[in-house]
């Protein structure tokens, strides 16, 4: 019996679209501001401090931007990029900027899960902030107090089976009470391997179908 469903959020529950064409630009076209603005902000300067580490080098406040700027058009999954993509994300949604997207299933499809006493946690590779502000902001209204917890990069990429067996050990579940949902065939392969449930969000004909899960166009068609 399933006991909780994992979800991720690009291709799944909202729009690639959406983070490709509006969050990305978004997040560009204000990081150098903000990483002025912000310079003195301690939590600011820890995720620089990494940027620094992962690129082997000293920089300077424009360089640092200059990678970060970088990393967005590579769409790196990046620990620091996406915290501090998360932080400017929080001003833009606050100040009414940013709307976040979700499919007209996705409240449905949440909201009956949670009422039949499933918990729903979201892992993606955006940081748990961006998380909570695309579904705490999002068109359809606050959907936050729907969701039992996030999960980010820390716990290990998306391709990797270790990472779904930290999840499990966290959430205290295992696997086969568990369904993991996903547009990318090789995270919920690496799902699969940990042992949970799976099923693949076929959206439109960009997603390509992964063999050995269930497939479905939208959430209320997840078979649970």
């Amino acid at each position: 019996m399933i006991k909780a469903i994992i979800t991720d959020i690009e291709g799944t529950t909202s729009s690639i679209d959406f983070v490709h064409q509006s969050l990305f630009p978004y997040a560009k076209q204000h990081m150098r501001a903000f990483l002025r603005a912000q310079a003195g902000n301690d939590a600011v300067q820890r995720e620089l401090a990494e940027v620094e580490r992962q690129e082997n080098r000293d920089l300077s406040l424009n360089e640092a931007a200059d990678v970060l700027e970088q990393w967005i058009a590579e769409d790196r999954k990046y620990t620091p990029l996406k915290a501090l993509q998360g932080m400017i994300w929080r001003q833009g949604y606050e100040a009414g900027e940013l709307k976040g997207h979700v499919y007209a299933d996705t409240p449905e499809a949440l909201r009956r899960w949670q009422g039949q006493g499933l918990r729903l946690y979201v892992y993606s590779s955006g940081s748990e902030e961006a998380q909570r502000l695309i579904f705490g902001y999002s068109d359809a209204g606050d959907l936050t107090p729907l969701f039992s917890g996030y999960f980010d990069t820390r716990v290990g990429g998306k391709r990797e089976a270790a990472s779904y067996r930290n999840i499990l050990k966290q959430i205290g579940l295992p696997g086969e009470q568990v369904l993991f949902l996903s547009d990318i065939g090789e995270e919920l392969d690496a799902a699969q391997a940990a042992g949970l449930k799976t099923c693949q969000l076929l959206r439109d004909e960009r997603t390509r179908p992964a063999a050995g899960h269930q497939q479905v166009q939208k959430l209320t068609e997840v078979v649970v």
